[in-house]
């Protein structure tokens, strides 16, 4: 849990149970009778769809752990790709989504993330 005067643009927050990279962050100065205002605009990491949050700065609001991770494309069927984790050696497969920049080719290496127990291709 960060206050929201604690985050940076380029980072990650959640917003509905989703994790968002922050786009940009905008504050207004305290008021007469009140606290300084915050509005954070953010893309969620997997589906792309943007999304806002607009409360006081002292508000806390969860950080998602993100962890990048390199891995070995066993195969590709369609539109799935199975990958084996280079560190764990654990097999699994993910959809290749259609933002995913260069080549998956079997044998090759990919970057992929893993937040709130969801993988994405890098």
């Amino acid at each position: 849990m960060k206050e929201i005067r604690e985050l940076k643009v380029g980072r990650y927050v959640n917003i509905d149970d989703s994790p968002c990279k922050i786009i940009s962050i905008s504050t207004s100065k305290p008021g007469k009778h009140g606290s300084a205002k915050a509005s954070i605009e953010a893309t969620d990491i997997f589906t792309g769809s943007k999304k806002s949050i607009n409360a006081p700065v002292s508000t806390k609001v969860q950080v998602p752990q993100i962890d990048r991770r390199k891995g070995q494309v066993l195969s590709i069927q369609g539109n799935e790709v199975q990958i084996m984790d280079l560190e764990t050696f654990e097999n699994f497969s993910m959809a290749i989504n259609e933002d995913h920049e260069g080549p998956v080719e079997a044998g090759g290496e990919v970057m992929y993330i893993v937040a709130m127990g969801r993988n994405k291709l890098l």
